[in-house]
């Protein structure tokens, strides 16, 4: 299995952008969290969640991403489990959520861009200052970071089992626990 500095500098590789890097730590972070809580390989679930979005700068498109990157993690020795979660957490790659890791992930992935969002218009622009309450509100305002599908986090709360309050509260106290690296 390949390690986390293995998929770190994948991930350097591949990404310029530093606001696609937080974002892959924020998801990394909860995944992490996640496999905690559910008792899975906490190491294994990180580099999903570090990896999910590795090829979308250079494969920006839904035809490319993530199929591109699944190509690349199988050029570079990732196991199927691993290749099959990135593709999961792109409904139009057609692969369907199956495993918790898989659930997870997609239930992750559009949360920890919202929760950063939210976190960036508090005064503080710190996630510790972030509440549950607040991210659901912001939910209901539509024209709030408008480009993330909000339907696709209930979704995901539900597709994972996990009340959405729940949810949130999980994914924003993992946030917090690496809020430098994410700059929040």
């Amino acid at each position: 299995m390949k390690t986390r500095d293995d998929a770190l500098a994948l991930l350097h590789e591949y990404t310029a952008s530093e606001s696609l890097r937080k974002h892959a730590y924020a998801v990394e972070a909860a995944m992490r969290e996640y496999a905690r809580k559910f008792g899975e390989d906490e190491e294994l679930w990180g580099i999903v969640g570090l990896i999910h979005d590795f090829d979308y700068e250079k494969h920006p498109t839904s035809e490319e991403h993530p199929m591109a990157g699944a190509a690349i993690l199988e050029e570079r020795g990732y196991p199927e489990h691993v290749r099959r979660a990135v593709l999961s957490h792109a409904d139009h790659s057609g692969v369907t959520r199956e495993s918790r890791m898989e659930k997870t992930l997609y239930a992750c992935d559009e949360l920890c861009g919202f929760i950063t969002a939210v976190a960036l218009v508090r005064p503080s622009r710190r996630i510790a200052d972030v509440k549950v309450k607040s991210v659901k509100k912001k939910m209901k305002d539509k024209a709030f970071a408008r480009a993330v599908n909000r339907e696709d986090i209930v979704r995901g709360a539900e597709e994972l089992g996990v009340p959405l309050d729940e949810h949130i509260a999980t994914c924003i106290a993992a946030m917090q626990g690496v809020s430098d690296a994410l700059g929040l």
